[in-house]
């Protein structure tokens, strides 16, 4: 169970361990609610349990659990943990999951922050009023799974890739509107880049070390990554074939690397992640889940709604009138197996 907190095969039981100093931590500092949030299929598991009892072993320090969290949040399901926050008054907070967990828990201490302001009020614009945060937020804490390393692997990928702030339309009216969302920069590039080169370099490390494979099930995201990135490597090689380097552990020089035309990168992009997803036992495809061809319709309709990253990415943001249907059809159908 402890090695979902240290990834080692044995030690000695009187060693401390992350989480557990960051729950006697909150313990002496005497603050009187932690909210965790979590999902009901995460409550059952292993790292939940070991959460909870980490909890429960410091004196003082009461706490609260949310598990109605839901895949994908929605507005009603952010408006529930936002009320459910708010009526616990958490000082603190604990993700206990993946993104959608960790998201749900930012949305509820950001309006328990603001006690008086509406879910709209800080998105976006023009769909809210994209106030900015002024207010001193909350801590949080994230206790995450395997299937949080692949979303970093695949976002630090994606984010390399987007397409470059500079087209990203319409223009704001002012910079400080502009969304977190902007489209690649030479800021966010270099923290990209070192979180693909760190992940690709750790993961599998942590992967050898899982107990706990319930998590393989929910990879979505990382079983769609190789049919992705070669759907956008002819928008910028170059970025790719950095890419390509790294997934392949060689430098950018390589001849290995430096030999493949333009028009291959995609290609063998694509065999490079299905290779790295390979050695750390993720599913080939999303047929090996369950998935079947019927349900296509299914994902690209609800993968459509995700505007945010869908405006980033090229062949979708950069051409106007363009929804990404087909292309999405096209990169699901080839995730189904490989």
């Amino acid at each position: 169970m402890r090695r979902f907190a240290t990834p080692v095969d044995a030690l000695p039981v009187e060693k401390e361990y992350a989480f557990e100093v960051a729950a006697s931590n909150l313990s002496a500092k005497r603050f009187y609610q932690v909210g965790v949030f979590t999902d009901p299929n995460v409550r059952n598991l292993p790292p939940m349990k070991m959460a909870i009892a980490s909890l429960e072993s410091q004196a003082d320090l009461p706490f609260e659990v949310y598990d109605r969290v839901v895949t994908e949040p929605t507005e009603a399901s952010w408006r529930d943990a936002i009320a459910w926050a708010r009526s616990h008054d958490c000082s603190h907070f604990l993700a206990v999951g993946g993104g959608s967990v960790i998201d749900t828990a930012k949305a509820a201490n950001l309006f328990t922050a603001y006690k008086d302001a509406d879910l709209f009020d800080f998105i976006n614009a023009p769909v809210g009023k994209g106030r900015p945060i002024e207010n001193i937020l909350r801590p949080l804490i994230a206790k995450l799974h395997i299937s949080a390393g692949l979303d970093v692997l695949f976002h630090s990928l994606e984010s390399y890739t987007a397409i470059p702030y500079t087209e990203r339309t319409p223009r704001p009216s002012n910079p400080i509107l502009r969304p977190a969302y902007q489209g690649s920069n030479p800021v966010a590039d270099i923290f990209s880049m070192w979180a693909l080169r760190t992940t690709v370099e750790m993961l599998p490390r942590v992967a050898k070390n899982q107990d706990d494979y319930e998590a393989m099930k929910q990879m979505l995201v990382a079983l769609t990554g190789p049919a992705v990135f070669q759907f956008t490597a002819p928008s910028s090689p170059s970025r790719h074939r950095e890419a390509l380097a790294i997934f392949n552990r060689t430098s950018l020089a390589d001849p290995s690397i430096t030999s493949i035309p333009d028009s291959e990168i995609g290609a063998h992009l694509y065999e490079a992640i299905a290779r790295f997803l390979d050695g750390i036992n993720v599913p080939r495809g999303l047929k090996a889940i369950g998935y079947g061809q019927a349900d296509i319709a299914k994902l690209v309709e609800g993968t459509l709604p995700q505007r945010r990253v869908l405006d980033l990415a090229p062949g979708v943001g950069d051409v106007v009138g363009e929804d990404g249907r087909e292309h999405l059809t096209q990169i699901i159908e080839r995730s189904m197996e490989y």
